[in-house]
């Protein structure tokens, strides 16, 4: 199981090598970076080429990217609206849609090989509708990602049009074979469960996300600082017939002392050995 960190632990940065460092440093093997342009500007030619060199002389990979949340650097805090492909106003969805291809546009330089994507937002329902934008958006972004050797997988997220069930519905109506799925275990366990997750996705999986809960709200914990059933989740991925990697997605928060961030990542990546 391919061993990757999120860059999600350094929201609060920008994105620099020293960073990329410390994940090569902890036991990664490549990385996902997070697609917010305080952290990552994908709209930079300079910040791509940054990283893109630094990935040319170093071992770890550029696995994946996590498609933008928000266009802004406020992370939509300013005001800015969320990057909703499923949104009810077309003008929305369409400028949701060009924000995900310019981040994917970083694929010319950084070889990332999947893009995660959320299929909406927490509020969104579902309905024939969802399904209609869900399919017209993934269709589109795909004839863009595959000229650049990217694989599309969308996310389970906390709303209905993202329950593992739902979203085999959509790639199925929309006749997306091509479309993975990044399994969120921490979504599952606030939603589903992450046993009932991992059956219904099954073979689809092409890699999850790794954090923990309590089951009540989505806090991205360290594993272990929850209540996640983490051998029995192990157990049950290994027992796909490809286990998928794991990409660890940890909250950046005050509390993450830099002292300790290699080790707990190198505690996380232990439980799937």
């Amino acid at each position: 199981m391919l061993r990757v960190l999120s860059t999600h632990l350094f929201l609060d940065q920008r994105l620099h090598p020293g960073l990329l460092e410390l994940a090569d440093r902890s036991g990664a093997q490549a990385v996902e970076i997070f697609a917010a342009r305080q952290h990552f500007d994908y709209t930079s030619r300079e910040h791509i080429a940054e990283l893109a060199a630094w990935f040319r002389s170093n071992s770890l990979q550029p696995f994946s990217m996590h498609a933008p949340l928000f266009p802004d650097r406020e992370m939509g805090r300013a005001g800015a609206p969320a990057v909703n492909i499923l949104h009810p106003e077309k003008s929305r969805r369409i400028d949701a849609v060009d924000e995900i291809k310019r981040a994917l546009e970083a694929a010319e330089q950084i070889p990332f090989r999947n893009l995660v994507l959320h299929l909406g937002v927490r509020d969104d329902g579902w309905s024939q509708r969802s399904i209609e934008f869900a399919i017209n958006a993934l269709e589109h972004l795909g004839a863009f990602a595959r000229p650049l050797g990217v694989r599309l997988l969308v996310e389970n997220l906390t709303s209905e049009p993202t329950t593992p069930t739902h979203l085999l519905i959509i790639l199925e109506m929309g006749h997306l074979p091509d479309v993975g799925v990044c399994l969120d275990l921490g979504h599952a366990h606030i939603t589903v469960g992450v046993a009932e997750a991992i059956a219904t996705l099954g073979s689809h999986i092409a890699s999850v996300h790794v954090h923990d809960n309590h089951g009540l709200k989505d806090e991205h914990l360290w594993p272990g600082d929850g209540n996640i059933d983490w051998p029995a989740a192990v157990k049950a991925l290994k027992a796909l017939s490809v286990p998928p990697p794991t990409v660890l997605e940890i909250n950046h928060t005050p509390g993450n002392d830099p002292a300790t961030i290699p080790a707990r990542i190198q505690q996380s990546f232990a439980l799937f050995e």
